[in-house]
């Protein structure tokens, strides 16, 4: 097995900025492809297999200590295949070496994953991040490099074995239901969350603090749909803390990762698209349900950072900013004291000392991360001013410190476009949008939307990722599902016939490519992907939510809209294959419970006919929040509608169509009696 050391680092020619920061290692790194694989065979050399991203911090820790170290190159050369993979472009992988990770050692995995493979991919050993010396209780790189490789030069049954028991591990864990639907589950969820809720900071679970985007939007549903008051405010409280917290960035908008302490202080500085776009959804729903401006502000400078700094001029976004700069875990965004004395005159500096408790002691090693402790209002007094003084006292006070910022070493960004993500987006630009009012938010979900279509869908195949003009990588189930409910979420705001046609092709292209209609459910791969030691079903929730999920809530959806049985059956289907892990641990299945609660109570869709009147009473309508609510307005001049839809025809200025799953009502052509039938909606 060991022998000549390899010598060629492949990753320069590929387009990940992932890899691209890994090009210039004495590892000779390979990406994860055939010539990797026959490579490993060919040589009977195991694989050393290292999963990361690029705003990930301890991936960078890991890449200065040790990869880019000649020594500890020269064992990984000569002993092993070193293959390097992006996880956010080949979450495939990821997913099936993080359920490795956990089979083997009883706890979650993260990032960066190290695995050991045979060459025919099995995991023999597998582990996070490593030093290059020994310390925090861990071994130094290079003995774990030389006692992996003698184990399995010398113990080569063995390794084979471990593999093998974990291949048959994934197999076992794999979802195996077909039960009734039982809605059960919501409560079940609603206790739980209830139990794990942090009462004093707000937020699910104690330190590192997750957003939680899916646990929040649930709580808010229950309190709209079932008058619980506890779930809203559990809802509320959490979202409060974080837009008020450390978790936010109180100077350029958007949303960090998570904060490593329970009181929402200090963040993992990095920042992800598809958290702000989760959270962008939950702004605009809090807003409608409350009008409490905070959340509108928030979700304005969430989508002023998004076009600022992440939008792509041709409508794409891009996938991350890095948690450092210039070397520097925050750097970018924390202030010593000194500096923003320098920055304010007497008057802000006051205003903004009190709002955000900044110190010369600082709350992150010396320097202050911008938390907000007060209102501008409660300090106002303090320092001799109006309410309304203050409020432009802190608004300038922000500004200049963020003009200051921006002179700063800029973060690094992870500039590819993932369809996943930006479908994520593409909802919660239309949610936001719908319930604060700003029609901006549908122009740039409009041009996300355009730029997928015009760039990742090809020969009528999507794709996962663009980077530099060019699309590649065969896209994934939650690309699919997460684009087709995005999909959804802005016809029902602005109708476009090219959206709806969209629409169509995905899911087609779900039930045709991905499904298990034997079993139900939804595999991550497609029918003709690559062949893995594993085929993933993806039904937890982890920081996005469930493949699984998200294709149940479309099919739902679009099976009621187009009046299309099959979409709603395989839909079912997923359900009843996932229904015993939603109740053993319905905290985990969010998404799918949400899906099963509107599979058991369809919501109540409403189709409108007509021009401007009738978008006046989608307007009207769609006033405030109603989760159980879904209106489509579709112009008198569409075009190419499906049966169902197009016999939905126009009979007076406006016609309303109103059903209940399969139950409908006859048009509806007065206000007034519109106005009724939906005071009257379960």
């Amino acid at each position: 097995m060991a022998g000549e050391a390899l010598t060629e680092n492949r990753l320069g020619a590929c387009s990940s900025p992932y890899l691209q920061q890994h090009a210039d290692n004495p590892v000779a790194w390979q990406p994860w492809d055939e010539q990797a694989l026959r490579l490993a065979r060919d040589l009977d050399r195991p694989i050393l297999l290292s999963i990361g991203y690029s705003a990930c911090h301890w991936c960078h820790v890991m890449a200065h200590e040790s990869f880019e170290d000649p020594d500890l190159a020269e064992q990984m050369n000569r002993l092993f295949v070193p293959i390097k993979v992006d996880r956010e472009e080949r979450p495939d992988l990821d997913q099936i070496y993080q359920l490795a990770h956990q089979l083997m050692n009883r706890r979650g995995g993260g990032w960066p994953l190290t695995a050991f493979l045979s060459p025919d991919q099995k995991p023999f050993f597998i582990a996070t991040y490593f030093p290059r010396e020994p310390k925090f209780g861990m071994p130094g790189l290079g003995e774990v490099l030389e006692k992996v490789a003698a184990f399995y030069r010398e113990n080569g049954e063995a390794a084979a074995q471990n593999g093998d028991a974990v291949v048959d591990g994934l197999r076992r864990i794999a979802p195996a239901g077909g039960e009734a639907l039982d809605s059960q589950v919501v409560q079940r969820l609603r206790g739980d969350l209830d139990g794990d809720y942090d009462r004093t900071n707000g937020g699910w679970g104690g330190a590192p603090k997750f957003p939680h985007a899916g646990e929040t939007a649930f709580c808010l549903r229950r309190e709209a749909l079932d008058g619980d008051r506890a779930a809203g405010r559990m809802a509320l409280h959490g979202l409060r803390a974080m837009v008020d917290g450390g978790l936010y960035d109180h100077l350029g908008g958007g949303f960090f990762r998570y904060c490593v302490d329970a009181h929402w202080t200090i963040p993992h500085f990095e920042k992800m698209l598809y958290d702000n776009a989760q959270l962008l959804g939950v702004l605009g729903d809090a807003y409608a349900h409350t009008g409490e401006t905070r959340f509108a502000e928030a979700a304005r400078e969430t989508v002023d950072w998004l076009e600022r700094e992440m939008r792509l001029p041709q409508g794409g976004f891009h996938a991350t900013l890095d948690a450092d700069s210039d070397g520097v875990e925050g750097g970018y965004y924390v202030w010593p004291y000194e500096e923003i004395a320098e920055l304010l005159d007497e008057t802000e500096l006051a205003v903004a000392g009190r709002v955000y408790s900044l110190s010369r002691s600082g709350n992150f090693e010396g320097r202050n991360h911008l938390k907000r402790t007060r209102d501008p209002e409660d300090a106002a007094e303090e320092s001799d001013l109006t309410p309304e003084q203050a409020r432009r006292v802190l608004a300038t006070a922000r500004n200049r410190l963020f003009q200051a910022r921006q002179e700063r070493v800029y973060p690094g960004r992870d500039d590819k476009i993932l369809s996943a993500w930006n479908g994520l987006l593409i909802g919660g630009l239309a949610r936001a949008g719908r319930g604060t009012g700003a029609a901006r938010y549908g122009e740039l979900a409009r041009g996300a939307v355009d730029f997928l279509r015009d760039n990742l869908w090809i020969d009528g195949r999507l794709l996962a990722v663009h980077k530099d003009g060019t699309a590649h990588q065969p896209a994934y189930l939650e690309d699919h599902a997460f684009l087709l409910n995005g999909l959804l979420d802005l016809l029902r705001w602005q109708w476009r016939d090219t959206d709806l046609s969209f629409a169509r092709d995905l899911a087609e292209t779900l039930l045709e490519r991905f499904e298990d209609p034997a079993d139900g459910g939804f595999f991550m791969t497609a029918h003709d992907h690559e062949a893995l030691i594993h085929r993933p079903k993806p039904g937890l929730d982890q920081s996005l939510p469930s493949g699984n999920g998200a294709a149940a809530q479309a099919l739902l959806e679009l099976g009621h809209l187009l009046g299309a049985p099959r979409y709603l059956e395989a839909a079912e289907r997923t359900l009843r294959l996932f229904m015993p892990e939603m109740k053993a641990h319905p905290g985990a299945y969010v998404a799918l419970i949400t899906a099963l609660e509107e599979a058991v109570a369809p919501p109540t869709l409403v189709t409108l006919r007509g021009g401007e009147t009738a978008r006046e009473w989608q307007a009207a309508a769609q006033s405030g929040y109603h989760p159980r609510r879904r209106i489509y307005c579709i112009p008198d001049g569409a075009r190419d509608l499906p049966g169902a839809l197009a016999e939905r025809i126009n009979r007076a200025e406006v016609t309303a169509y109103i059903c209940r799953g399969t139950e409908c009502s006859a048009p509806i052509t007065e206000w007034s009696a519109f106005e009724q039938a939906l005071a009257g909606e379960a």
